[in-house]
């Protein structure tokens, strides 16, 4: 693949919860990148600067990321799934480490040079939970492949609407969307965050390793830099 000599991202889950945000934070920023979305279905959602490629075998994503072109500045991740959609935590697992692990490998090897996943907050590899487990041994994996910048966007609580009905997770949505209508500095925005302002965020944060306004390494964004990045920060950033 030959390199792009304007902005331009790939990315996967962008059918999710976060990754649709992130499509719209993207479309929305000021240096206009393409994106070239990777999904298996319809976006709803038509740009000039969209270049949606619809494959249903999501297997065969890895190869279909080498055949963009020029070469992306960015590769997004914010693909993921729960063991109730999957059927079973391997199956999860199937998607949430082993098919982010091989993206993240194709990406390298192209020689795509700013790497960002969504995470979560509270992960850990000695975590008694298997999805905080394998999430944490996601981060270390992609960190061991060493893009020159690798960002790894690590949100509290998702607020915003899913498809899928997750009823503990629903509860605590309601919970955090009340307390945010009275304080989200105080009540809120230190455990959860609106899946709009970390879509703003990562795209944000990837955007500013592109543009050389970070220094190369691993760079984690935690959840008082989210707010920063995708509230506090964004109108300097977002398009006029």
């Amino acid at each position: 693949m030959a390199e792009s000599n304007s902005p331009s991202a790939a990315l996967v889950g962008c059918t999710g919860l976060v990754g649709s945000q992130i499509v719209s934070a993207l479309l929305s920023l000021s240096s206009h990148p393409t994106i070239h979305a990777i999904a298996r279905r319809d976006l709803g959602t038509t740009s000039a600067n969209l270049r949606l490629i619809v494959e249903s075998d999501s297997s065969k994503w890895p190869q279909t990321l080498t055949t963009i072109t020029p070469i992306p500045n960015i590769f997004l991740s914010a693909l993921g799934t729960t063991r109730a959609i999957a059927g079973s935590f391997e199956a999860q697992r199937a998607i949430d480490y082993d098919l982010n692990l091989s993206l993240a490998r194709m990406a390298k090897e192209s020689g795509i040079k700013v790497y960002v996943l969504i995470s979560s907050d509270g992960v850990s590899k000695s975590s008694p939970f298997g999805y905080l487990k394998m999430k944490a041994e996601l981060e270390e994996a992609v960190e061991a492949l060493r893009f020159p910048y690798t960002v790894i966007v690590k949100p509290g609580l998702l607020i915003g609407r899913r498809e899928d009905i997750r009823p503990a997770e629903a509860v605590l949505r309601g919970i955090a969307k009340g307390l945010g209508a009275i304080s989200k500095t105080w009540l809120t925005d230190w455990w959860a965050q609106d899946v709009e302002i970390i879509g703003r965020a990562a795209a944000v944060a990837g955007m500013n390793c592109v543009e050389g306004k970070r220094d190369e390494g691993v760079w984690v964004v935690g959840q008082s830099e989210i707010i920063k990045l995708g509230r506090t920060n964004w109108k300097e950033e977002e398009h006029s």
